[in-house]
């Protein structure tokens, strides 16, 4: 799962400022070529943008956590997701990408000082971070004992999920490689590409609005280029 750099950003701001000049001086300037490539430019902008808003939608649609009878969090299913997002995941070399991101983020470690002296009953109730609940603590199915935050002893119970063997009290493992984990990272992302998604259809509009004005200045020189070309009788 790549992030997007920061000098991709001013890559794509410099080149969206160009197609702005070139719209203006051929909106102005009355040069017909520049603003027709304005026009199509603006047009693939208006496709793209309808594409990923389309898709960013279908692949965060499904999927959620769930809520736990007594706790104040939630528990995530990597089931529960979108195929595309589950196979992202799933890939080895993205999962070692987004683990190293995580553990640099320092997550569970600002989480295990947060919660290190609240009681069991106190902690249940909190409301966890989908990545903090699936990462930094093992799953409710494990009935595992609480000791601290991060500090978990094995019950006598014996769970089917396979989160439960792969917990380990070592801050540097804990529950990364578990299922949980990335469900909670997936949920936090689901949530990231929806606000996203919203915000693209308000630059959507917006684009629509300024295309709408240039295809009417488009017009517009075609048309006084017309009138403006000599009479022949």
């Amino acid at each position: 799962m790549r992030t997007v750099s920061r000098p991709s950003f001013i890559v794509i701001g410099v080149f969206l400022m160009v197609v702005s000049l070139a719209g203006m001086i051929g909106a102005c300037c009355r040069v017909t070529w520049l603003l027709w490539l304005y026009l199509v430019v603006m047009f693939l902008l208006i496709v793209l943008g309808v594409v990923f808003t389309v898709f960013a939608f279908v692949v965060t649609n499904k999927g959620a956590g769930e809520t736990l009878s007594g706790k104040g969090y939630k528990e995530y299913r990597l089931g529960d997701y979108s195929n595309w997002l589950q196979k992202r995941v799933s890939d080895g070399k993205n999962w070692n990408k987004i683990k190293s991101c995580l553990a640099d983020s320092k997550v569970c470690t600002d989480f295990h000082n947060k919660y290190l002296n609240v009681p069991v009953t106190e902690f249940y109730h909190q409301h966890l971070s989908s990545v903090q609940s699936g990462c930094c603590k093992p799953s409710n199915d494990c009935q595992f004992n609480y000791v601290g935050p991060t500090n978990w002893t094995r019950g006598a119970a014996v769970s089917v999920n396979p989160d439960c063997n792969l917990w380990d009290n070592n801050m540097d493992t804990l529950c990364f490689n578990c299922q949980s984990c990335k469900a909670g990272f997936i949920d936090g992302l689901r949530s990231s590409w929806k606000k996203v998604a919203v915000v693209n259809i308000v630059f959507l509009i917006f684009l629509i609005v300024v295309y709408s004005v240039g295809c009417c200045a488009f017009r517009n020189n075609r048309r006084d280029d017309h009138y403006q070309q000599p009479w022949k009788p």
